[in-house]
C-alpha cells in the first residue's frame, strides 16, 4: 500500500509540474547552428532556441540549486547515449562526464536497468539543450552532433548541459550580476531581451561561492548580439566570460555544496 502511495504522489507530482516543452526551430535557427564554427563569438548552446538559448523549463520553474525536488536522488545521474552516435562520439562524451565527476561528490554513470530517472543523450539537428534539475524518468539532454571536440561535442558543452541536468542555471541570471557585468541592452536581438533575466535570491544561490567570470555557465560577451557589438561587459576588465573549456573552481564548489553538504 506505501509503496502504491508513493507512486501515486509521483505520478501527481509530475502532472501537477507539467513536463517542459522543448521548443521547435525555425529553419533559420537550424543554418545557424549547422554554420557554427569555433570561430564564432557566440557559443553553440546559446543559438539552441531555447530560454536562455539552451534550457528547457516549466513555467515558474524554480532553480534546482535551491528546489530539493528537482535534484537527483543519492548524487547519482545515470545516462544512456542514443545509438545514433558512433562508438567514438559516446567514447568522447563518457570521458568528458569522466572528468565532470572527478572533480565532484555527484556520479555521473551509465545507466542500469534499475534506473528509472536518467538523463537520454541525442543528437539531433537542434544544437544543445537540456531540461534543469531531474524531472523523473527519461529526459533529454541534446549534443547535436559534430566533430569531436567542437560545438555541442565539445567537452565544456557537454559539462555546461549535464550542469543544467544537474539544476544550474546560467551565472549572469544571479541576482547580484549587476555588481559584475554590465548588460548593453541597446545591443542585444529585438526578442530575446527575456534571456538576460536577472534572479532573485531566493531562485538562484551561489551557496556563497561569490559571482565567477571564469564558470563555464556564463554567457559570452557577445551572447544574442543585434550588430556584432557586446552585450556583456565585465566591470572587471581583465576578466574573460563565456569559457567553453569546463567547470571552473568555484562550478566544482557550488556542485558539491548543492549535493554532498
Amino acid at each position: 500500500m506505501f509503496s502504491i502511495k508513493l507512486i501515486f504522489v509521483a505520478i501527481l507530482c509530475h502532472f501537477t509540474l507539467g513536463y517542459p516543452y522543448v521548443k521547435k526551430l525555425s529553419p533559420e535557427q537550424v543554418h545557424r547552428l549547422k554554420t557554427w564554427t569555433e570561430d564564432d563569438k557566440q557559443n553553440i548552446w546559446e543559438l539552441s532556441g531555447q530560454v536562455e538559448g539552451d534550457m528547457v523549463l516549466t513555467d515558474n520553474q524554480r532553480n534546482g540549486l535551491i528546489e530539493t525536488y528537482y535534484r537527483w536522488t543519492n548524487n547519482v545521474i545515470p545516462y544512456e547515449i542514443d545509438a545514433a552516435f558512433t562508438a567514438e562520439e559516446a567514447e568522447w562524451i563518457q570521458s568528458s562526464l569522466d572528468a565532470y565527476a572527478e572533480n565532484s561528490c555527484v556520479t555521473v554513470r551509465r545507466k542500469v536497468e534499475s534506473d528509472i530517472d536518467y538523463v537520454y543523450v541525442t543528437g539531433e539537428d537542434s544544437g544543445c539543450w537540456s531540461y534543469v534539475g531531474r524531472f523523473g524518468g527519461k529526459q533529454t539532454i541534446n549534443l547535436q552532433k559534430s566533430a569531436i571536440g567542437s560545438g555541442c561535442l565539445r567537452s565544456g558543452t557537454i559539462v555546461h548541459e549535464f550542469l543544467h541536468a544537474a539544476g544550474f542555471y546560467h551565472q549572469q541570471s544571479a541576482s547580484d550580476r549587476d555588481d559584475f557585468v554590465d548588460i548593453i541592452w541597446d545591443n542585444i536581438q529585438q526578442g530575446t531581451e527575456s534571456n538576460f533575466a536577472k534572479y532573485t535570491e531566493d531562485k538562484v544561490t551561489d551557496f556563497g561561492e561569490g559571482y565567477d567570470y571564469d564558470s563555464v555557465m556564463h554567457y559570452g560577451e557577445y551572447a544574442f548580439s543585434a550588430n556584432g557589438e557586446r552585450t556583456i561587459v565585465p566591470k572587471d576588465p581583465t576578466a574573460v566570460i563565456g569559457q567553453r573549456i569546463g567547470m571552473s573552481e568555484k562550478d566544482i564548489n557550488k556542485l558539491n555544496k548543492m549535493y554532498c553538504s
